[in-house]
């Protein structure tokens, strides 16, 4: 008896045809299909009640001239000791160590005067302290 000694071949499903219908489905499906649109929660959002604004007190403005003499809120000192300038300062503040304080220095005057009103400051317990400056323009 003689044997076959060729190959078999595999049996193969061809799924390309099979697909071609599931998608088609799918498609199908999604097209007639109507889409449920879920409804809107109601949700009451709450109010907010607007306060009362808070003022920004004006700054105390130490101005110290190129001589080296202090003023406060422009009312000139008898003389340009620190302790003058403290009580000057406790009085022009009122007790509102919160307010600030801005320091407007000639640009000649010397270096200690503007540290000795930035001292005197921060001693009566100012936090903001400011110095102004003016801004130089280019003649080009």
């Amino acid at each position: 008896m003689k044997l076959s000694s060729g190959r078999r071949a595999d049996p193969e499903l061809n799924l390309t045809s099979l697909i071609d219908v599931v998608l088609l489905l799918v498609i199908f499906f999604m097209v007639s299909s109507t889409f449920v649109q879920e409804g809107r929660l109601r949700v009451e959002l709450p109010s907010a009640s607007v306060g009362q604004a808070t003022s920004i007190p004006d700054p105390l403005v130490i101005t110290v001239t190129a001589q080296g003499s202090y003023r406060v809120n422009e009312r000139a000192l008898v003389n340009n000791s620190r302790e003058t300038l403290r009580a000057a300062l406790v009085q022009s503040a009122a007790g509102a160590t919160g307010r600030p304080i801005t320091i407007r220095a000639d640009a000649h005057a010397s270096h200690q005067a503007v540290v000795t009103a930035m001292d005197v400051a921060a001693r009566l317990g100012f936090t903001q302290v400011n110095i102004a400056t003016i801004s130089q323009q280019n003649d080009d």
